[in-house]
This record gives structure tokens, C-alpha cells and sequence, in this order.
């Protein structure tokens, strides 16, 4: 094997229903990840698993294959007059849900099943016609989910597949009162197959494992290495007033670039925008209270090429795929170490290089320490030279309109509000 992210076993040895391993193979799919070659023997023997693996390493697919296969043998390959889900999968925040919905179509093309999507934002009338009107599988943020299966759109009884996707950020998010409800309401663990995934198992994770599956088999790859050794790291230290220049210095020096620049606050998203198009600069901000239509507009136009700068905050971290992102610039520090990793997996997936450039000013500097203790190593250290501040244009004036979202919109359940996240101490 060539790709050091692959592995030597095959989807086709994994002995998959032939409609199933067309879809796979169609989407491009020859050999597993590590993680996918960890989990799908468990899954396709009928046991329920807790997989544990960074970003980027294929946990969609793994899956996506495994309930897939999992439902085509369990209804004979054919598909139940029953208009009542078989499969949930639970998402912390819409991108992700969308991710997965998007992957799960590519995978299934040659299969029967009719796929559903739920997540806050936009879309509750449209979203509630597809799923009463019968659905096979369900996708969705834990919020919008609990919304229709309390009005009885649709219920639980008939589930024989559960997915927990990024089950640590589902903690991060408050949603685990919400997780414990649906998963109350459906057949018992022994009765159906059960497959978390989370980038770590910590305590808290693994006892929602315990607790909810039916003896779940921990599968953890790697580990030891938090962060994709295809990513070269690197932190400046600037004074709060040289972020902006030594932003503009950095870009000037990566002519071919496509890179994500996070930011903390929506705020300070704003302003990073507005100096980027007063330097000439075509950028996209994304947070939380974007509207989804245009959100999902500007994630298309990074994603294809036509924007090469986004400014995110923590919203975009997690879940997202976007092919080819060269560079991730922190121009805030992340102030849990986790997002650090999560944030710097935007770049180097599925074996690719990439490089993550951190700017530690004197506000957010203190999480340094932390996150180097997480990832196991020390962070590079780079001079700020004279040639790499560069005198910055006038930011563009950005109209601001008054704004108050309705609740269970912007910022509301399902979806992280622009801010970054912090975690209470107790």
C-alpha cells in the first residue's frame, strides 16, 4: 500500500451486500482506514462498538457501511412498508448532520433506503413532510429530532441501528439530557445495533457507552497521536496590535493557498473579515447566527474553489469535510486544547499534508501549555521578523443590521452559537 492512511483490507473481503460495495467502491472507496478496519468486522458480526479516532480518518464511512449492511441483511435486502425510521444518527451540530446525510446518499445510491434530515435553522416544515411521509433513516441534531418525535411525527419503536456521532462535543453542547431521552424510547441495546464514535473516550463518554449498548467493544486508534503527523505546526507570539499585520505578512508569503482562519468570537470574526476585503483579500465569515441558505452557500463556494479565506469561529471546527484546505491559521488561540486538535483537522485529512499557524497573543497565550501537554509535544516556535508585518489597508465598513434570532434558531439548540464555548468550572 502506498497511502500510510490506509490499511491492506479491502472492503470487498469485509463480504458486504454487492449493491452496498458498488456504492462504496462508486464514492471511490477501495481499502478501510484504520478506524473503519477496527470497527466494521464488530459491527458486521452483530456486536456494538465505541470507536475512538482523530478527524478526518473515515468514521462517516465506517458507519454509514456498517448500518447500511446491517439493515440490508436484517430486512432481507428489501424495505418495510413501515414509514417509521430504522436508523437514527445523532449529530451534534447541523454541518455535521449535513456531512453525514451527504455521504450517506453517495454510499446508499444503489440501495432502497429513503434518508431524512433533521437540524434547526431552516427547513422544520419541509423537513417534517420528508420524514412523515416514511423514511428509512434518520440524520440529525438531537434538538429538531426531539421537536418532531414529540409531536409524533415519527417514533422510535422500530430502530435497529443507533449512531452517536462526536459524542464529546455532544457533552461540550449540553445535548446529553436529550441523547439519554431518545435513547430511552428505543428497542433495548440487545435489540439493536449500537455504534458510538467520539475523537476522545474520555470517562463521561465511555460510561453514556456503557449505560446505553449493549457491552460496547472500545475500539481506539492511535491514540497516543492527537494530531496528524502530516501537520506542521507552528506559533508566533504577537502583541494583541501585530495580529492583523503579521496575518497579512503570513498570507503574502502562501500565494497557493485555501485556508480556515478561526477566531474565538464572532466579533472578532467581523473584524478579521473586514481587514481581509479592505486588503483585497475574497473571504467568507462563518458563525453561528449565519443564516443556513447562506451558510451553506459560502461552505459551497470554499469548498469549490471560488473562496480560498474562510473566517470561522468553532462552529465550522468539527465534522465539516472540505477537501484540500492547506492551511489552518488559529489567529485566536482556542482556550480548550481539544479544539486545537479539532480545529487543526480541518487540514491534512485522509493523508494529506497540511500546516496549522497559531498566533498566541498576550490574551489567549495562557492555553499554550495545555495544549502542548494534550498533544504530547511542543508547538514550533517562529520569529515575527520586520518583513513579515505588513502595514494593513482600511478594514471595509460592514453595515451592521439589528438582529435579535428567534429562539431555536441562531445560537439556539442544534447548533453552537458564534462565541467561543466555555466550559463552567466547578
Amino acid at each position: 500500500m502506498t497511502d500510510k492512511h490506509l490499511t491492506n483490507v479491502s472492503f470487498k473481503s469485509l463480504n458486504l451486500e454487492p449493491a452496498l460495495l458498488q456504492g462504496i467502491e462508486d464514492s471511490g472507496f477501495f481499502y478501510c482506514t484504520p478506524i473503519q478496519a477496527g470497527t466494521l468486522p464488530i459491527v458486521l458480526a452483530g456486536r456494538d462498538v465505541a470507536g475512538q479516532a482523530q478527524t478526518g480518518t473515515g468514521k462517516t464511512a465506517a458507519f454509514l457501511v456498517a448500518a447500511y449492511h446491517h439493515m440490508l441483511v436484517k430486512n432481507a435486502g428489501s424495505v418495510s412498508s413501515s414509514k417509521q425510521p430504522k436508523a437514527l444518527m445523532l449529530a451534534p451540530t447541523r454541518e455535521l448532520a449535513i456531512q453525514i446525510h451527504k455521504d450517506a446518499v453517495n454510499i446508499g445510491r444503489h440501495l432502497p433506503f429513503k434518508l431524512g434530515l433533521a437540524y434547526g435553522g431552516t427547513g422544520y416544515d419541509s423537513q417534517r413532510k420528508e420524514i412523515e411521509e416514511g423514511i428509512d433513516i434518520l440524520i440529525g441534531t438531537p434538538g429538531r429530532i426531539i421537536d418532531y418525535f414529540k409531536q409524533h411525527v415519527f417514533n422510535l419503536k422500530e430502530i435497529q441501528v443507533m449512531v452517536l456521532d462526536e459524542a464529546d462535543r455532544m457533552f461540550d453542547l449540553g445535548f446529553i439530557k436529550d441523547i439519554r431521552y431518545l435513547l430511552h424510547r428505543m428497542p433495548n441495546p440487545e435489540n439493536r445495533v449500537s455504534m458510538l464514535f467520539s475523537a476522545t473516550l474520555s470517562y463521561r463518554v465511555q460510561e453514556l457507552a456503557y449505560e446505553h449498548m449493549n457491552n460496547p467493544e472500545k475500539v481506539e486508534i492511535e491514540p497516543e497521536q492527537v494530531t496528524a503527523e502530516q501537520i506542521i505546526e507552528s506559533v508566533y507570539y504577537p502583541a494583541k496590535e501585530e495580529k492583523i499585520p503579521l496575518l497579512l505578512g503570513i498570507l503574502k508569503t502562501l500565494p497557493d493557498h485555501r485556508a480556515v482562519i478561526f477566531v474565538n468570537t464572532k466579533r472578532v470574526g467581523e473584524r478579521v473579515d473586514a481587514y481581509l476585503q479592505g486588503n483585497g483579500y475574497k473571504v467568507a465569515l462563518l458563525s453561528g447566527d449565519v443564516p443556513q441558505n447562506k451558510r451553506t452557500r459560502l461552505l459551497k463556494e470554499f469548498t469549490d474553489g471560488s473562496l480560498s479565506l474562510m473566517v470561522a469561529t468553532d462552529v465550522a471546527a468539527r465534522g465539516l469535510h472540505i477537501p484540500a484546505v492547506s492551511h489552518v491559521i488559529n489567529f485566536d488561540i482556542p482556550q480548550q486544547a481539544e479544539d486545537y486538535v479539532h480545529r487543526i483537522g480541518r487540514t491534512a485529512r485522509a493523508g494529506a499534508k497540511g500546516e496549522a499557524i497559531s498566533f498566541a497573543c498576550d490574551e489567549y497565550v495562557f492555553t499554550v501549555p495545555e495544549i502542548e501537554e494534550y498533544i504530547g509535544h511542543k508547538i514550533p516556535m517562529q520569529s515575527i521578523t520586520a518583513d513579515l508585518l505588513v502595514k494593513p489597508a482600511p478594514p471595509v465598513k460592514i453595515e451592521r443590521k439589528p438582529h435579535s434570532p428567534k429562539r431555536g434558531q441562531s445560537g439556539g439548540r442544534g447548533q453552537p452559537s458564534g462565541r467561543a464555548h466555555h466550559r463552567k468550572s466547578h
